[in-house]
């Protein structure tokens, strides 16, 4: 079992990248730009290594290869948007790593990518970048070649030795434990499931009950055997169940216009662990979007706008503007999902704008978009 603490130590202390090695500051796969790009590294990496892993290391300043995090990022939909866009698509996972000396909420993503042995290929047209094109990594870049290219199996030695490296062993999962319960978590209940044995899985939030169910909120949830973060979120509420085998996640958004609030299901995510040493996360998208008037969403979207350009000016909101301004997320996320399509946009442009003068909105704002993203590539 790989502590994949240990392997982005690992990957780092190699400093330079290479064919089987990148890292990035931030991805940003919501752009058609950001996700060209990363659409053209996957492929080149898959190309550059038909036979072992490859990977991105998320949260890197590339220069002195300092550790700075980015934000959690819940994208368990990643591998729908590779299989969209690239031919013979390799399998990929995001994964959330916390680093002690980070923020809450921050973490390193690592992006691992395994080619299934065939030549992967842009399918279609995106940014810049024609469909049909073929990348390979040359050093740490990665570039277009001839389609007829040879795959050639040069790194498995190299990545085989990093990953035996990054092996758990028992202090580790130990310490990890008694770090989550004891220090990080120490102001939340926090518990801890052992399962096969083998495998550790702390979580810690605060429990409220609404309508005779029990819901948890300030949510995070760790496998500390490999430090990966499986949940994290300050603002939605979810549902957890167990057993001896599994360990289930169902994720739930308040939503409605104005103070009309409601629960509905978002996601539904269970990992089901096996008696060999291995475990499979398994996901479904729940969500029901709620409908209202499209003449009534118009007139929503319109006051938001205007409310946005007037906290971008000098004037000060007055007490009513300031209590709308809770619920833009909110009403912003209804108007999309209610065909909307500017709505994503506006929310966009509006989390530059309030990002520092109301850092709530803009977190709420930045979950309305991770709820987006789920259902974009579900």
């Amino acid at each position: 079992m790989i502590n994949k603490r240990l392997l982005v130590k690992n990957l780092l202390a190699h400093n330079d990248e290479n064919s089987f090695y990148d890292k990035k500051r931030f991805i940003n796969i919501g752009e058609k730009e950001g996700k060209a790009k990363f659409l053209k590294h996957v492929c080149a990496l898959a190309n550059s290594n038909p036979s072992n892993n490859s990977f991105i290391v998320v949260g890197v300043e590339d220069e002195e290869n300092k550790i700075v995090g980015v934000d959690f990022f819940d994208d368990s939909k990643i591998q729908n948007l590779v299989n969209a866009y690239l031919n013979n698509p390799p399998r990929i996972s995001y994964e959330n790593i916390p680093f002690p000396n980070l923020p809450d909420g921050k973490v390193v993503g690592l992006v691992t990518i395994k080619s299934i042995g065939k030549l992967c290929s842009l399918r279609k047209n995106i940014w810049k970048y024609y469909g049909g094109s073929v990348f390979f990594r040359e050093g740490s870049i990665s570039l277009p070649k001839v389609y007829d290219i040879e795959l050639k199996n040069i790194n498995v030695d190299a990545v085989a030795t990093i990953e035996q490296h990054a092996k758990n062993n028992i202090e580790l999962t130990l310490d990890g434990v008694i770090d989550f319960l004891n220090y990080r978590h120490k102001d939340l209940e926090s518990y801890y499931k052992v399962f096969k044995e083998q495998f550790v899985v702390c979580w810690a939030g605060n429990k409220k009950i609404v309508n005779g169910e029990t819901y948890y909120y300030r949510v995070d949830i760790e496998l500390i055997n490999e430090q990966v973060k499986l949940f994290y979120s300050n603002l939605d509420e979810v549902k957890i169940s167990i057993d001896d085998n599994s360990f289930t996640i169902i994720e739930f958004v308040e939503l409605g216009l104005g103070s009309k609030q409601k629960y509905y299901p978002l996601e539904k995510v269970v990992i089901n662990f096996s008696e060999n040493g291995t475990y499979q996360i398994n996901s479904d998208l729940l969500f029901n979007p709620p409908k209202h008037n499209r003449k009534k969403l118009e007139e929503i979207i319109k006051n938001n706008n205007a409310l946005v350009t007037k906290a971008k000016s000098e004037k000060a909101l007055n007490p009513a503007e300031v209590k709308s301004l809770i619920y833009l997320a909110d009403t912003y996320l209804i108007c999309y999902l209610n065909g909307f399509e500017e709505a994503k946009e506006e929310m966009e442009s509006a989390r530059q704008i309030l990002k520092s003068k109301y850092p709530g909105i803009n977190a709420s704002l930045k979950e309305a978009l991770r709820v987006l993203r789920k259902v974009k590539y579900s």
